[in-house]
């Protein structure tokens, strides 16, 4: 028990610190002897423990412990630590007379008297229940932060140090950029940029402007740990300390990939219903004036077969004559108005465009010039489309034509054909499915994207005055706009044209019946007159040949070597380069199994004085009739 003071006594500082003590009540403050026993009480230490004086003196402080620790022996080895080191301080759960629990602060320092004998212990508690609930309560806040935090797969979601490194990361950022976290912090965050970037800056200058402004924020391309690239929305904020000092960063990012493609697929949804709209306007009013212009020319060309009746002067001859001529180009120039507006007549059939290129193959290698190298990249698979063979061949040599306009210090010409899958609108106007693809491929000066925007309007051209009308691509986009398809040009300045014709490809197996096997025998047909070469071609098509065509030796070669299922060569003799019978000899070595016929406005006898193997080869004396050549090719 605390004994009672007298005046005297307090007037002493002892007494005064004595009394100083005892008034305290936030904290607890009493002596312990050597062995933990209770020696003194102060008014703290019964407001917080709830003895009073008399309760507690001669007992053992190990009373205020919790059972748990009382087992562990930790009121003791809290004396001995004291006693060692000159000081014991922890924090820990203590018990109070009701059985309540609170938090404390505890300090114990042991006492020795003026000799240095040691008579005891110092023991000052504190109630810190409240601190310890405020941090366990800001703990509990901030794990269930972190467990948002990190449960967030959506956001990439970190923190930087102020120099960039990361210093945390959760699921989204994992997910979104293909790190863990043991691979990623501790490293610079720049490593998320595009090189471009990277080598511009643009991470250090993020960081400033967010570390000055307070914030940052952009869309741009990142990189995932795979290379692969994706669109990002990305915030950087500022965190700053107590002090003010910039504690770091906090950065959060978006992968809004899809939403950039949606936003573009509806951009050129827009745009290509602009320009369908656009176009279908403009072939209607094309259309109107092209049949009134029609009319217009009928009445024209009727007088015109009258006035000769009228006059057997000369020069009034002369005169019509050149009115006829004009006429003639007028009807031509309407034909391509009104193919642009889709009003001409078609007549679709069943081809393999394969056997139409290939038969139309001499004349689109004339359309070139002797600059510029032909060649053809033919599928071997292609279904069959619906198409207007005549209109299809005009469509091509076209657009053969606009690629060696494009190329007047010569270069490459390309024809390829090939079967696609298409996605809905991967080519505008086209639905999702199965087409047959023909590209015209050139290595010319390229189109500008405002010149691309424009190529298929009626009369727009980049050509020199006189040397285009602006009416081809136009035909084009209104025969395959017809033919149910689709257009596409793909352009660069410097780097070529290649314009694409997309065809419903034909569903072959939609019947039980397997299709029937082309089993026509395929003929190649050389000459270098181009009337003659196409009355020959007639002629093999009329007794049921397929027919593929040559102007060269040259040519025909390469032909037969990418072809290798026609049966019959049929070639003039006096060609220049190379002639019928040298090539006749190429194609023997080469294939030997073939029919060979040659034919020549020169007799037989003559040709053997001038060249010699002529003999070991069929021959023909031109002209020659249908009802010879089939016998020639029955007997061969």
């Amino acid at each position: 028990m605390d004994m009672p003071t007298s005046p005297s006594q307090t007037t002493t500082p002892e007494g005064k610190f004595q009394l100083l003590v005892s008034g305290i009540s936030d904290y607890a403050i009493y002596m312990l002897d050597p062995n933990g026993i209770v020696t003194s009480w102060n008014a703290g230490a019964q407001r917080f423990k709830g003895y009073t004086a008399d309760e507690i003196i001669g007992q053992h402080f190990s009373r205020f412990y919790t059972p748990e620790d009382q087992q562990t022996g930790l009121p003791a080895k809290a004396l001995e630590i004291a006693l060692k080191e000159g000081k014991f301080e922890s924090e820990g759960w203590r018990v109070r007379k009701d059985g309540t629990h609170f938090w404390t602060s505890v300090v114990i320092d042991p006492i020795y008297d003026t000799n240095g004998e040691h008579i005891g212990f110092a023991k000052i508690t504190r109630d810190v229940t409240d601190r310890k609930k405020a941090q366990e309560a800001l703990r509990e806040s901030e794990q269930r932060f972190r467990m948002l935090v990190q449960g967030v797969t959506d956001y990439a979601i970190y923190m930087l140090s102020p120099t960039g490194e990361v210093t945390n990361w959760n699921a989204g950022a994992q997910r979104i950029k293909g790190y863990t976290a043991d691979e990623i912090v501790g490293t610079s965050f720049a490593r998320f940029y595009i090189p471009e970037e990277q080598a511009a800056g643009l991470p250090a200058a993020a960081l400033a402007t967010a570390a000055r402004e307070g914030r940052f924020e952009r869309e741009a391309w990142r990189v995932r740990r795979d290379g692969s690239r994706f669109w990002a929305h990305v915030v950087i904020d500022a965190i700053y300390n107590d002090d003010g000092t910039l504690a770091g960063f906090a950065k959060i990012t978006r992968d809004i990939t899809e939403k950039k493609n949606a936003a573009e697929a509806l951009e050129r949804a827009n745009a290509a219903l602009f320009q369908s709209q656009k176009m279908e306007a403009i072939g209607q009013l094309t259309g109107g004036i092209a049949h009134d212009f029609n009319n217009l020319l009928s009445v024209i060309s009727s007088g015109l077969e009258v006035l000769p009746l009228k006059t057997e002067e000369p020069n009034h001859l002369k005169i019509v004559d050149s009115m006829r001529r004009a006429v003639d180009r007028g009807a031509t120039l309407t034909q391509q108005l009104l193919s642009f507006a889709r009003q001409q007549p078609l007549r679709p059939e069943k081809y393999n465009l394969n056997k139409v290129i290939n038969g139309f193959e001499s004349v689109l290698r004339r359309a070139g010039n002797s600059t510029i190298s032909f060649n053809m990249d033919l599928a071997s698979d292609l279904n069959k489309v619906m198409v207007d063979a005549s209109r299809f061949e005009t469509a091509l040599l076209n657009l053969v034509v606009n690629a060696r306009d494009a190329m007047p210090d010569g270069g490459a010409l390309s024809i390829s054909s090939s079967k696609v899958t298409l996605a809905d609108q991967q080519v505008s106007g086209l639905a999702a499915g199965q087409y047959v693809k023909v590209s015209v491929s050139d290595t010319g000066f390229g189109m500008p994207p405002e010149v691309m925007a424009r190529a298929f309007e009626p009369f727009f051209t980049t050509k020199e005055m006189g040397k285009g009308t602006g009416l081809g691509l136009s035909q084009v986009y209104g025969f395959m706009k017809q033919s149910e398809g689709g257009v596409n040009v793909e352009s660069a300045i410097g780097h070529g044209t290649t314009i694409s014709l997309y065809f419903p490809a034909l569903d072959e197996r939609s019947s039980n019946v397997a299709p029937a096997e082309d089993v026509s025998d395929k003929v190649l047909v050389v000459d270098d007159e181009p009337d003659v070469l196409e009355m020959a071609t007639a002629l093999f098509r009329t007794i049921g040949y397929e027919v593929f065509t040559a102007n060269n030796g040259q040519t025909a070669l390469e032909i037969l070597e990418r072809s290798k299922d026609i049966s019959v060569l049929f070639s003039d003799v006096m060609m220049p380069s190379m002639t019928g019978i040298e090539l006749a000899k190429r194609v023997r070595q080469l294939r030997p199994d073939m029919k060979i016929l040659l034919a020549s406005g020169y007799a037989l006898p003559a040709l053997k004085e001038k060249h010699s193997g002529v003999d070991e080869f069929m021959f023909m004396n031109k002209p020659y009739k249908l009802a010879e050549l089939a016998k020639k090719l029955r007997s061969s």
